[in-house]
């Protein structure tokens, strides 16, 4: 099982099945595979990912990582092999793992940082080898795809805070297989991969684009991440390791076998990262995929969003504005009306109620204006799993009251929880993929790519190139646009 972080995955909620890449040993029974695909923990994650809408919508890209297992899984059992479903998810995370009854997920983060179909099927075919080693009924298999699938769920019906449900996840769901395992796993996907005519070394490249991408959360982004299953099975320059996947050399094909597809225009549009993990506008609708929700302000309104909150103003009408911030929930069970009052003390709100946003328990209601430097004010708050969303509206001394009472009450009945279509709409960035001119850096590509933050560095890590190396000329560049 492989994993890292994305440099955009941010707090995003999405899978954290924490997997690792490292692998040894040969025997294989065909009746041990097939006990491996009796159990269909792998088929309910499947549904679960398919439901919520966490498939990545590219039938190209499906197709092409179920050929390439298929591929490995032919050449080492011929037509009859036993089925196994490829897919990969879509989730900005470093991450590849199998799961029982046949199924293995990519997701599309790790997709991002590869270099080669070669890298691809050394992952691929590890991530069969723990199926076929029997990896999975060691572990508590059952119980851990139940939380999954309970995490799934509640990211996408918005029914709980999915910052406390990933570090659920991070602590139930991810742990690996050690190091045995993983160096068997190792040797199984050398071995797959040498029959199937793919280079078994490419496997330790994946391995190193997967710790030049850790090394990049600690080390750039400052992330306080320890080493895990495939770091700390495998160091740098591991012996074992190159000693499993060496063994696999003698198996290669004579003949040279020609990729399945051009992988780098595969990668050419790939969506990448999760713009949306800190919030992102589009037109005057806000998307925050961490917090999982989304709400419209009036179309006339300017957007924009600050570092304490999201601010939506009326250009026509000076003074005229609505925001909106996250609170903590309070400690106590306080309702709506008592967290206005209570909690943000506010006991000058008058013909205040409290009624529902779909799912989610909301208030609203007017303040007393006695200054004369508003026309009318609102507050309203939306209780959405452990956070409270706290709107305030003011409207300009020339403004209209009434009309701004029902563009804020409007406002705040257009929050909902976010869905898969809402993720595939914020999230607009794609790898684009072009010949690096003469003079050609980083930090010049970086200035014409998309990306807001740490721009030179990412480049640098999905191109394989992290932590100091540049782009030649001629060479093939990732950028994202």
């Amino acid at each position: 099982m492989l994993v890292g972080q994305s440099p955009f995955a941010g707090r995003t909620a999405q899978l954290r099945l924490r997997a690792v890449l490292v692998l040894a040993a040969f025997a294989l029974s065909l009746v041990g595979v097939q006990n491996a695909l009796a159990a269909p923990n792998g088929a309910k994650m499947y549904r679960g990912l398919e439901e919520a809408g966490q498939l990545y919508d590219n039938q190209d890209w499906q197709d092409y990582v179920q050929e390439i297992g298929d591929r490995l899984l032919l050449a080492e059992y011929g037509p009859n092999h036993p089925p196994m479903v490829f897919c990969v998810v879509d989730d900005s995370i470093v991450n590849a793992y199998a799961m029982d009854g046949g199924y293995i997920f990519i997701h599309r983060g790790l997709i991002a940082h590869l270099r080669s179909e070669d890298e691809l099927a050394g992952v691929i075919g590890h991530e069969i080898g723990h199926i076929v080693g029997n990896h999975l009924s060691r572990r508590n298999t059952p119980a851990r795809v139940g939380q999954a699938l309970g995490w799934i769920g509640a990211i996408f019906t918005g029914s709980a805070e999915v910052l406390e449900l990933a570090n659920m996840a991070t602590a139930e769901l991810v742990s690996g297989y050690g190091r045995e395992h993983e160096l068997e796993a190792d040797a199984y996907g050398g071995q797959f991969a040498a029959k199937a005519g793919y280079n078994p070394h490419s496997m330790i490249e994946a391995i190193q684009v997967l710790k030049d991408n850790q090394l990049f959360q600690t080390d750039v982004r400052g992330a306080n991440q320890s080493y895990h299953g495939l770091f700390s099975s495998h160091p740098r320059n591991d012996k074992r390791l190159h000693d499993a996947v060496q063994s696999s050399l003698h198996l290669m094909t004579e003949e040279t076998v020609e990729p399945l597809r051009d992988f780098w225009a595969m990668l050419d549009g790939l969506v990448f990262g999760d713009q949306a993990a800190g919030g992102v506008l589009r037109d005057s609708t806000y998307y925050h995929s961490s917090f999982r929700f989304v709400v419209s302000f009036p179309e006339r309104f300017a957007v924009r969003n600050t570092p304490a909150a999201v601010l939506a103003v009326d250009p026509a009408q000076p003074g005229t504005q609505i925001s909106l911030q996250r609170n903590a929930a309070p400690s106590d069970n306080q309702t709506p009306a008592e967290y206005v009052e209570k909690t943000l003390k506010r006991t000058d709100v008058k013909d205040g109620s409290e009624f529902p946003i779909g799912s989610f328990p909301a208030y609203a209601g007017e303040i007393e204006v006695l200054d004369g430097k508003s026309a009318a004010r609102m507050i309203g708050v939306i209780y959405k799993g452990n956070a409270v969303f706290l709107f305030k509206g003011d409207a300009g001394p020339g403004a209209d009251p009434e009309q701004f009472k029902k563009d804020f009450l409007a406002t705040m009945a257009s929050f909902r929880a976010m869905n898969a279509d809402d993720v595939k709409l914020a999230n607009n960035q794609r790898i684009k993929i072009i010949e690096a001119a003469p003079g050609d850096t980083y930090a010049k590509l970086a200035a014409r790519s998309s990306l807001t933050t740490l721009g030179e560095e990412t480049l640098r890590l999905i191109n394989g190139h992290h932590p100091n190396g540049e782009p030649r000329a001629g060479d093939r560049i990732k950028i994202v646009q």
